[in-house]
């Protein structure tokens, strides 16, 4: 059972396990896509990499949709060859895509293997022909970032940024990535965070606090949603670091 525990624009929703916490996840991306697809006749989501997201996408590829009317967009990738294990794309084809029938011309990847500016600019040009995405996962890192917009760095988020930023410098491993910016990731009509772990816990303490990390740059008019595991909310010191 979901509980809402803040008022928009960030609606704090808990779960009291991880089993909970993703079958929350799953109810709302499948409500998602069926109220997408019955009033505009398709579901355009972007989806995370991390083992949480895992999970919710090994459930997906058992549940009951209309698979030809997704299409799958990613909010960043690494660059890496195209086989490699740590790709976004290759996770989640390996836990779910690869297993339903969504037609392949509407999966987009990210082509990383070319190169973080080249595949930035091809990726930017494919999501000029969406206006606007339906559902958009996000994750929570250990200092705040999510997807590849990372502290200390340009996160996209005025109103002119472009929808995609080639990541050179990362502080994690691969430092070269290509990231939506947080403006194209705020052009969603639905954005939920998915939160768990026990590393997160400064970072989400930091969030509620109102401190400037990443997370927060991500502003979409109908607000956000996070669906965080109950005992992260516990009170708790920020650590600075």
């Amino acid at each position: 059972m979901i509980n809402p525990v803040a008022p928009t624009p960030y609606r704090w929703h808990t779960a009291s396990n991880l089993q909970d916490l993703h079958d929350a996840a799953l109810t709302a991306i499948l409500d998602s896509a069926m109220l997408a697809i019955r009033q505009r006749g398709a579901f355009h989501l972007v989806i995370s990499g991390g083992e949480t997201p895992r999970k919710i996408y090994q459930q997906l590829r058992t549940a009951q949709a209309d698979w030809s009317k997704w299409h799958i967009y990613f909010s960043d990738e690494r660059c890496l060859p195209t086989t490699d294990k740590n790709r976004n794309s290759r996770m989640a084809g390996e836990a779910w895509l690869d297993l339903v029938p969504i037609p392949e011309s509407q999966i987009y990847i990210i082509p990383t293997e070319i190169g973080a500016p080249q595949s930035a600019l091809r990726y930017a040009a494919i999501l000029s022909t969406v206006k606007m995405f339906d559902l958009v996962l996000l994750g929570l890192g250990e200092d705040g970032h999510t997807a590849s917009l990372f502290p200390n760095h340009d996160w996209g988020d005025k109103p002119d940024s472009p929808n995609t930023l080639a990541v050179i410098n990362a502080p994690k491993p691969p430092s070269e990535r290509v990231s939506l910016s947080a403006t194209r990731l705020s052009h969603s009509r639905g954005v939920l965070f998915i939160v768990a772990g026990e590393s997160k816990r400064n970072a989400v303490a930091k969030w509620r606090h109102g401190e400037n990390i990443p997370a927060q740059a991500i502003v979409p008019e109908a607000g956000v949603d996070i669906l965080i595991e109950s005992d992260l909310l516990a009170p708790f010191s920020i650590k600075s670091h």
